[in-house]
């Protein structure tokens, strides 16, 4: 037995009620049922309907609700009163029966381990079962990892945990990567923050439901200093090149570090995490050069700027510009903004809300509470809204959609924006999309869009631009919008990865005139003719419609382990895929994304590259990239 010293056992009954009157049922019944090893607790008549996963409350009825809450603040008050519970002991059999009960009845077992290492009740089930010492004691390795945004940290801790050597190369001043650069008004993650964090690395406290820019900067920052990975990285160094000596099987960075001071760096296997989302992209507008007053592009907000007063123009209305711009409409004298397609809003009340003290309340005081609701999150996001995406091809949807589902899902996003613009009829025909639901990135919405738009001292302009004068913005209507800034949302050149390295691989084979312009790897992590050369946030390893990406960064940095292990145990120099087993996966790769929205649509998305090719997305379930990222099977290498 064991004492439970939170706060529960000074909570009245009033407090008790409250908390469980804003929990969810999903998450809290087998939360407490894990506490107790009282099963009664997650009974067959309150599971979770399997159709309600995207309902916080699971899809119970209102007396499935009372029935579920009078059970819970039973359970609580019992324990309460107790003053002491039984650790939580959760074996594998009864992990399985409170996931079968959470997921709606769902059969879990392909899922199971994948979830055990997802929930991390008590036991990080990532932490690589061996060491350097262990396995190669007396062999020198080093391995550089380039970035110290989300994916170079996770990759630095789950090395230094291994044994290795590692040097992290951040051309910034600080961690976070693009939480560090991107500071513009607004700046806030999509996923909840519950999944967009590390498994290893959860809070109990987290202030918002989708984290602003800050919070997850604070929260990347913490995370370098408890896994003392923020002593393993050289900020303020850039790599401008690297190549790999085939003789010494050896790679050796170019760097640029603090005061211009040039160096080299060696090692034996690199791991680029740069990302897809990291150098701004500018629209190619004719006379962008030639205005006069202050312009700058979102990921590089100019905060000297005062927007009081000002005529402010946004160009772009994607993303990033659905955030910033409710914040420059409420600050500008006049706001015209430029649209060339419009978004699909994904109704989110809670979008920009902090957590309420009651739901705060439950996660610091019940034991697993925010385990299981990361799990509900997860499990919602698993398929998610993946089938919704898929191509019917016998549907004929005229550009506008791609299947019954995707119609479906279409006809109630269209309904919400109606709703937001019922006012404003004027507005309503340039908001509404007429290509199909995930063919380009969602935005999560609180209301604010329509709210900025419906403005008085805001236009919005959908007439092409035809050029960037002293003066403003002109279209192609010959219509000047006079302006005293220009605000860029035009996102990133996503497709140019690894840009402006220059990376030279074995036989001095240029990986950018390898790509073409068309950046492709085996499971978007390795290449052939580049031997221990990794990347995080590869090719194809973008998701849509389910998951977070820190899980991709996961399942990666859990591969790359099984390659240098491979390589260590086995005395191996080099590794890198086969022709043969690149091609096939890719293959295969391009083949699903063509039976997806975002594939087949022709709609101008950062999703493609310039080829037409979707280079950024997965197009499968996040199981079936866990599955394939479990261990490196070597007969898909070529070793020596």
């Amino acid at each position: 037995m064991a004492d439970f010293t939170s706060d529960l056992l000074h909570a009245d009954d009033e407090t008790i009620v409250a908390a469980v009157e804003a929990a969810e049922i999903p998450a809290l019944l087998p939360a407490l049922a894990a506490i107790t090893g009282d099963h009664s607790l997650i009974p067959d008549h309150l599971q979770p309907s399997a159709t309600g996963l995207m309902d916080p409350t699971g899809g119970l009825s209102p007396d499935q609700q009372a029935d579920a809450r009078r059970l819970a603040t039973d359970a609580l008050t019992r324990l309460r009163d107790e003053a002491t519970v039984p650790e939580p002991e959760v074996d594998i059999d009864t992990l399985r029966t409170l996931l079968e009960f959470a997921s709606g009845g769902a059969n879990v077992d392909d899922y199971l381990e994948l979830l055990r290492e997802e929930l991390n009740l008590g036991e990080d089930l990532r932490t690589p079962d061996w060491t350097k010492d262990q396995i190669a004691p007396d062999r020198p390795f080093r391995v550089a990892i380039i970035g110290a945004g989300m994916s170079g940290l996770v990759a630095a801790f789950r090395l230094h945990q291994a044994g290795i050597e590692v040097v992290v190369l951040e051309k910034n001043d600080d961690v976070g990567g693009t939480w560090y650069e991107n500071r513009y008004p607004g700046c806030r993650v999509d996923v909840s923050n519950l999944f967009y964090s590390y498994s290893f690395a959860q809070r109990d406290d987290w202030p918002e439901h989708y984290s602003s820019q800050s919070v997850l900067l604070d929260y990347f920052r913490q995370v370098a200093e408890d896994t003392g990975v923020r002593d393993l990285i050289r900020f303020e160094t850039e790599v401008s090149s690297m190549s790999f000596d085939d003789d010494t099987a050896i790679w050796t960075l170019d760097v640029v570090g603090p005061g211009g001071v040039e160096e080299r760096v060696e090692a034996n296997a690199v791991i680029s995490a740069v990302g897809q989302l990291n150098r701004p992209q500018l629209p190619d507008i004719p006379g962008v050069e030639r205005f006069t007053g202050p312009a700058f592009h979102s990921a590089r907000w100019d905060h000297d700027v005062d927007l009081a007063d000002k005529r402010v123009a946004v160009i772009g209305t994607g993303a990033s510009a659905a955030q910033f711009i409710p914040r420059v409409a409420e600050a500008a004298g006049h706001l015209t903004v430029f649209q060339r397609t419009p978004a699909w809003f994904i109704p989110s009340p809670q979008y920009t809300d902090s957590i309420s003290p009651e739901v705060m309340w439950l996660r610091r005081n019940i034991p697993g509470y925010a385990n299981w609701n990361r799990f509900w999150v997860f499990w919602r996001n698993v398929e998610g809204m993946l089938p919704a995406a898929r191509v019917d091809p016998d549907w004929d949807g005229e550009g506008r959609s791609v299947s019954e589902t995707n119609e479906l899902m279409r006809t109630l996003l269209t309904g919400y924006i109606e709703s937001q613009f019922a006012e404003r009829p004027d507005l309503l025909k340039s908001a509404v999309p007429d290509y199909p639901p995930f063919a380009k990135r969602f935005i999560l919405d609180d209301g604010a869009w329509a709210g900025a738009l419906t403005r008085d001292d805001v236009r919005l302009v959908t007439q092409p631009i035809a050029e960037i004068t002293e003066a403003g913005v002109c279209t192609t209507d010959d219509e000047l919008h006079e302006a005293d800034v220009i605000i860029y949302g035009t996102g990133f050149a996503a497709s140019d990865f690894l840009t402006p390295m220059k990376v030279t691989g074995r036989g001095g084979v240029d990986l950018h005139e390898r790509w073409g312009g068309d950046a492709r790897a085996y499971l978007g992590i390795t290449m052939p003719e580049f031997p221990n050369f990794f990347m995080l946030y590869g090719p194809n390893t973008n998701i849509v419609a389910n998951g977070s990406i820190i899980y991709f960064s996961e399942c990666e940095v859990h591969y790359i382990l099984g390659c240098l292990h491979e390589m260590l145990s086995h005395d191996l120099a080099a590794i890198e895929p086969t022709v043969d087993a690149h091609d096939t996966y890719n293959a295969e790769v391009d083949a699903q994304n063509l039976r997806m929205a975002w594939g087949v649509s022709d709609v101008s998305s950062w999703y493609k590259n310039a080829t037409g090719r979707t280079a950024q997305n997965w197009p499968f379930t996040l199981l079936d990239f866990w599955q394939r990222t479990r261990r490196p099977d070597l007969e898909h290498y070529e070793v020596r």
